[in-house]
């Protein structure tokens, strides 16, 4: 009987169009949407290097590291060159900064400068840069000091060796140079890509839409919503067989969808995933057995009509996906930053932020975390499901 009713609501989901539409159809035709939208957009504000002024004077040939740290940076054919460098006057990188010619200004007096004439990225970048630099010189400075004072201590108070205490600063010196010396990469179309959070939130929202085919499959076995409910609650199958059979059959369909989806974003759309494939599978698997358990206990807890249910699924899923950052990257921040508590119990976010832990910082405690996370999810729903469909009584069908 298990195997019969396992074939038979495999046939019944299938043959439900709506079903198939949200579950299959709606997710490629959004992810289509979404490489459309999204697939030129990084190509065009990737990172180019800009035109800064450097004022060229005295106090600035007496920086020697800042020298060497610029230098680093602006190098003609670099992966690592950030500033386009013109070397002026204060007055003549005054005038260009005004007429929009550089982005900002680096000046020596007592100490280097940065003037800019706005608030931007790249403003904020040449600002940044400075201050590490700056930050390096101190660390550099201390370092130096305490090695000073070491090699006094060793001496005991005796005369130095002027001539050796000379030659070792020089070498610490050097080493500091070299291990402090300033390398910023731009690694941005290697191997990152913030619009990834697109299709994070399009899985999320494939795994909880699966849920509504544990829905629909529940709601037939039940003597409220159907003829084939009515008809099983008064013979003698088992329902606990029965139920299990319906929430394979639709585990089974879910994973069969997601599968479609996977297949269509990596070899039509050419959507990267990165390289941690099992740990991306388990998580996608979690996430669908998470929306199969929210649809179950959909259709077990709330006491009314097929459609308003599907609407309650729908409206949480997109409601979970839009927190998460599917109409807006930025939001998933938002919410993350000001009320984290509300990602922190939304299941889209959870599988969401699985996946760009994943991705950004590979297999890590981020990453379990929303595992279990999801696990501890569906068990709770599951506990509510199994509580609900026992307790319900009918006094006549």
């Amino acid at each position: 009987m298990f195997i019969h009713n396992f074939k038979y609501t495999i046939k019944t989901l299938l043959k439900n169009k709506a079903l198939i539409f949200w579950t299959f159809a709606f997710p490629i035709i959004l992810g289509t949407f979404f490489n459309m939208a999204f697939s030129n957009i990084e190509n065009s504000e990737s990172f180019k290097s800009f035109d800064i002024a450097v004022v060229e004077n005295k106090n600035y040939e007496d920086y020697e590291y800042y020298k060497n740290a610029l230098n680093s940076i602006s190098e003609e054919n670099s992966d690592n060159k950030i500033f386009n460098i013109k070397y002026l006057t204060k007055e003549d990188a005054l005038d260009a900064l005004e007429s929009d010619e550089i982005y900002g200004i680096i000046t020596f007096q007592d100490k280097p400068e940065v003037i800019v004439k706005s608030n931007g990225i790249n403003e904020t970048i040449l600002e940044t840069v400075t201050e590490e630099i700056r930050e390096q010189i101190v660390l550099s400075k201390d370092l130096i000091e305490n090695k000073i004072k070491n090699i006094i201590s060793t001496e005991n108070n005796m005369e130095l060796d002027y001539a050796k205490l000379s030659s070792e600063l020089s070498k610490e010196v050097e080493n500091l140079i070299k291990q402090n010396d300033t390398n910023i990469e731009d690694i941005t179309n290697k191997n990152m890509s913030y619009t990834m959070i697109e299709f994070y939130t399009l899985i999320a929202m494939t795994c909880l839409y699966g849920g509504i085919l544990g829905m629909v499959a529940i709601n037939k076995s039940l003597a409220n919503m159907s003829n084939h409910g009515k008809r099983v609650s008064i013979s003698a199958i088992k329902k606990g067989s029965l139920i299990i059979s319906n929430v394979l059959a639709s585990y089974l369909i879910q994973l069969f969808g997601l599968a479609l989806l996977f297949i269509y974003t990596i070899f039509v759309l050419k959507i990267d995933y990165g390289d941690n494939i099992p740990l991306i599978i388990l998580l996608s698997l979690i996430g669908s057995l998470a929306g199969l358990s929210f649809g179950i206990t959909t259709a077990s807890v709330f006491k009314t009509n097929e459609n308003l249910k599907t609407g309650i699924m729908i409206s949480f899923t997109m409601l979970g996906c839009f927190l998460s950052g599917m109409m807006g990257i930025t939001m998933k921040y938002i919410v993350d930053k000001n009320l984290p508590i509300i990602n922190m119990l939304n299941p889209a976010n959870m599988i969401t932020d699985g996946f760009y832990s994943l991705y950004y910082y590979g297999p890590n405690d981020r990453y379990y975390f929303n595992v279990i996370s999801l696990l501890i999810f569906t068990g709770i729903l599951l506990s509510i499901s199994i509580f609900s469909l026992r307790r319900q009584k009918y006094d006549n069908i």
